[in-house]
């Protein structure tokens, strides 16, 4: 589908919240790098995704109505087989269910485990006063302690997306911090163009958050990914 049509099924369904797969479609047309994700809604489809993924792999319960995957027990990573793919989907149903009996489940996330990186997150959020604005900061749950961001009204260029990247407490963390690995700046700022340019050719979004983000010596991946509509 294009994102146009992902965007009007929402609409059309009554939701402001795209699922993670919807969100990551997207994110991946805008030419942003994402782990790709596909829908089961059968623990046998979750087997055979996974063989074709490729071990290890992410297991997420798909629901607009889970917002925290995590809390609700929807959410197991590092699957090595078959047998621990079926095990998981059971667990993840269930407790959801348990977690939110009113929520629509319509399956499970299936993802490749991405190998850790530099955390990073990404995203953009609508300001009052001007609009449309991207982000760029320390991801994972550096993001809640440290609230270490930088913002840019959208459209941004180049020259703005290196500011962000500079303008971080934490950017020491890029650099490959006592002989960690390295981030790819460049590709980095790269994507905070193509978000910011999907962002002002595309109205009618409310928010987009990207985290983490794994950043590598060689490029980055968006793990998780969600989109508000307005």
């Amino acid at each position: 589908m294009t994102t146009a049509q992902i965007l009007n099924k929402a609409r059309d369904e009554k939701r402001t919240v795209l699922t993670e797969i919807e969100a990551k479609q997207i994110l991946g047309k805008a030419g942003i790098n994402c782990t790709p994700t596909v829908l089961a809604d059968t623990k046998e489809q979750a087997i055979a995704i996974s063989e074709q993924i490729g071990y290890p792999v992410v297991l997420k319960v798909s629901s607009v109505d889970i917002t925290h995957k995590s809390d609700a027990g929807g959410v197991k990573v590092n699957l090595k087989n078959g047998e621990a793919v079926a095990r998981a989907y059971d667990e993840i149903i269930s407790s959801c269910r348990n977690y939110a009996p009113e929520a629509n489940i319509e399956g499970v996330a299936v993802q490749k485990m991405a190998r850790p990186g530099t955390e990073i997150i990404m995203g953009m959020i609508k300001d009052p006063s001007f609009g449309p604005v991207v982000m760029f900061g320390l991801g994972g749950v550096l993001v809640e302690v440290l609230k270490d961001v930088s913002f840019r009204i959208v459209p941004i260029e180049k020259a703005d997306a290196e500011d962000m990247t500079r303008e971080i407490q934490g950017r020491k963390l890029l650099e490959g911090y006592r002989g960690q690995e390295p981030a790819d700046v460049p590709c980095l700022q790269d994507m905070l163009v193509k978000l910011s340019d999907f962002v002002d050719r595309t109205p009618g979004i409310e928010e987009i958050d990207m985290n983490p983000v794994f950043a590598y010596s060689d490029g980055a991946v968006v793990v998780d990914a969600r989109i508000i509509l307005s």
